[in-house]
């Protein structure tokens, strides 16, 4: 039986003005959205594997239960996102902002948060095994 997700794998969407899009469910692995505007994109259930968030601005955006093992967000806006029950194992966050971005039992195993911003973001019952975490980090 066929997939009635929406496969949007290996595509280019860098520097790409998509706010307010719903890609609930998709397939987006190895995507590229370096430096796209993201603003208040819903990802949520989305399969975002090995996906490229590089300096893009995911403010408010919707990514609950998502799949974004080994994806590269360093340098990324997520002021305000919510990220509840992601699966981020291996993910680059470095330098990101994470200013009230929701964490509510992700998984954040062996990802690195050096030097994020994450006044009032909510890391509660988030696993962090093995992550790299900034000297300043209270969960």
């Amino acid at each position: 039986m066929a997939s009635d997700r929406t496969d949007l794998s290996n595509k280019d969407f860098s520097m790409q003005d998509l706010s307010n899009t719903s890609l609930v469910g998709a397939l987006l692995v190895n995507t590229n959205f370096q430096q796209a505007i993201l603003f208040e994109t819903n990802f949520s259930k989305a399969d975002l594997t090995g996906s490229n968030f590089i300096d893009a601005n995911l403010f408010g955006s919707k990514m609950m239960q998502t799949t974004l093992v080994n994806s590269k967000m360093k340098g990324a806006n997520l002021v305000g996102a919510n990220l509840s029950n992601a699966n981020m194992s291996g993910a680059d966050l470095s330098n990101a902002d994470l200013t009230r971005a929701v964490f509510y039992k992700a998984n954040l195993s062996g990802a690195n948060l050096s030097g994020v911003k994450m006044g009032q973001a909510d890391f509660s019952e988030c696993n962090l095994t093995g992550a790299i975490l900034p000297p300043n980090f209270k969960s």
